[in-house]
């Protein structure tokens, strides 16, 4: 029953792919080439009939998803090793920079708030934002900072610092592309500043309604851009001239939502030049960079060098199959010879994941499944029993493949090459699912499953982008195979 059921699901996503046959001369020139097979925006094979098979679901990354995934599992802040570069507006001034949270002078209330959440010294980031955002007069700031860096509870306090609790009018607003996220910052404020009940928060989020005619006398507003821009215009809940500090969170999903780049703008415009302005975003881009210049003027830029490490830290290697039932029984017996901590196996599909886990469950594995189908609160979960040992194999789509650091992980692999929809690989995928092992420096093993000649082009285009070979793994011979491996 297994040997057919995987059967044909191989059939399914592989319909048009060549049998394996691997030669050794194979001109660059070809790499890169079409396929002649096609697929959906899915990424599900077109059989040559024209009819489509049974439905093969990718999963889609959605940014904003992401980002509050990843405020939900975060326990502690991530020991990031970027460097942390930073551009100055003004050159000739000093550059502060502080290592504990008692050199930037803050009101005893909010120190004993930010040691109540944890933190101990500040991360790498707030080393030196944290005085640019406090500094008289103000200073304006655009900052790159992933998630789990600290950035939240950086901004959180610099806008805590910030209000007059003696005028209750909003003073500072908040921007976060959905509904959640804003939730999740608001959290982080009230937390933070538990112990100075004279500053108050409010949320501008769908669902909040308020009375016309009526004038907040909350110093910090916290919300998504549509309604925040009901709030100051159509409404007027907000007096915009008298806000001092404007914070966008999360520039780079914002761009990616449909409409907040226009209301982001358009809540802007109504701000005063002398107003604090703090953009944060996890990715630079040339669209976010146009979008920052446009809403932070003469800012200071705060930015994370690359991790060039990341590769360093981690071995890899491809594996030849012969078939995909053959992929099966090799990634079992791999598994069972390698000491493995954790291991995450990211397969195309949502189907495929299903009928992978079902299988290592089958063989006495204990996995865990996670993929896009899932809400985001029952991924936290999954994430969180994988994160403290329940299950030892996470097996997953590319939901998973960004920004989830478990540092346990030891072993990735890839039972699915990572490719774009013209079936050439997608470079920026397989690197971020490979970095889920190798973190901190520890170091870490990536194994790639091949079983076609589709397969070995893949990682001939991956070994050209990141200027890297990728051995193959003997696995017919186990001492070979550890001497590779170790």
């Amino acid at each position: 029953m297994f040997e057919q059921s995987w059967a044909f699901e191989a059939d399914m996503q592989d319909a048009s792919t060549a049998p394996l046959q691997i030669e050794s001369a194979k001109k660059m020139d070809r790499v890169r080439r079409p396929r002649s097979f096609t697929r959906d925006i899915n990424g599900n094979v077109e059989l040559a009939s024209g009819k489509r098979g049974e439905t093969c679901e990718e999963d889609k990354i959605d940014p904003a998803e992401v980002s509050l995934l990843n405020k939900m599992i975060r326990r502690s802040l991530v020991r990031n090793r970027n460097e942390v570069e930073v551009l100055q507006r003004d050159p000739t001034s000093p550059l502060f920079s502080v290592k504990t949270f008692e050199e930037l002078r803050l009101k005893p209330e909010l120190l004993r708030g930010v040691y109540d959440m944890g933190f101990n010294r500040p991360s790498r980031i707030q080393e030196k934002a944290l005085p640019m955002m406090l500094a008289q007069p103000p200073q304006n700031l655009i900052a790159q900072s992933q998630s789990g860096t600290g950035k939240t509870a950086a901004f959180s306090l610099a806008m805590l610092s910030h209000v007059n609790p003696d005028h209750h009018w909003t003073q500072a607003l908040c921007i976060a592309p959905t509904y959640e996220l804003a939730l999740q910052i608001g959290q982080v404020m009230e937390q933070m500043g538990k112990h100075y009940p004279s500053v108050k928060l409010a949320y501008a989020i769908k669902g909040n309604r308020l009375e016309r005619g009526t004038k907040l006398q909350e110093q910090i507003v916290v919300g998504t851009p549509g309604t925040i821009q009901d709030w100051c215009t159509k409404l007027k809940f907000i007096e915009p001239k008298k806000i001092t500090m404007f914070v966008l969170d999360e520039a780079d999903v914002m761009i990616a939502t449909q409409g907040h780049r226009d209301q982001s703008i358009r809540i802007h415009r109504q701000l005063t030049k002398d107003c604090q302005m703090l953009l944060f975003s996890a990715t630079f881009e040339e669209e976010v960079w146009r979008f920052a210049e446009m809403i932070v003027p003469e800012a200071n830029i705060i930015r994370l060098r690359r991790e060039e490490e990341t590769l360093d830290t981690i071995k890899q290697f491809y594996v030849l199959c012969r078939s995909k039932e053959d992929k099966f029984t090799t990634l079992c017996e791999l598994y069972g010879s390698m000491t493995v901590a954790q291991a995450m196996i990211f397969c195309h599909t949502r189907k495929m994941a299903s009928l992978l886990a079902t299988h290592m469950t089958n063989q006495g594995h204990v996995v865990a499944l996670l993929s896009g189908e899932l809400t985001v609160e029952q991924r936290a979960s999954i994430i969180e029993r994988f994160r403290n040992g329940k299950e030892k194999v996470l097996v997953t789509t590319n939901v998973c493949s960004r920004g989830i650091d478990v540092e346990q992980v030891s072993l990735v692999v890839n039972f699915d090459l990572p490719v774009d929809r013209d079936g050439n690989a997608d470079n920026e995928t397989y690197l971020h699912r490979i970095g889920r092992t190798g973190r901190f420096g520890r170091r870490g093993f990536a194994i790639n499953m091949v079983d076609n000649q589709h397969g070995m082009e893949v990682i001939r285009q991956i070994e050209i982008h990141f200027d890297r070979k990728i051995p193959k793994l003997e696995t017919g011979n186990v001492e070979e195979m550890e001497k590779q491996l170790n």
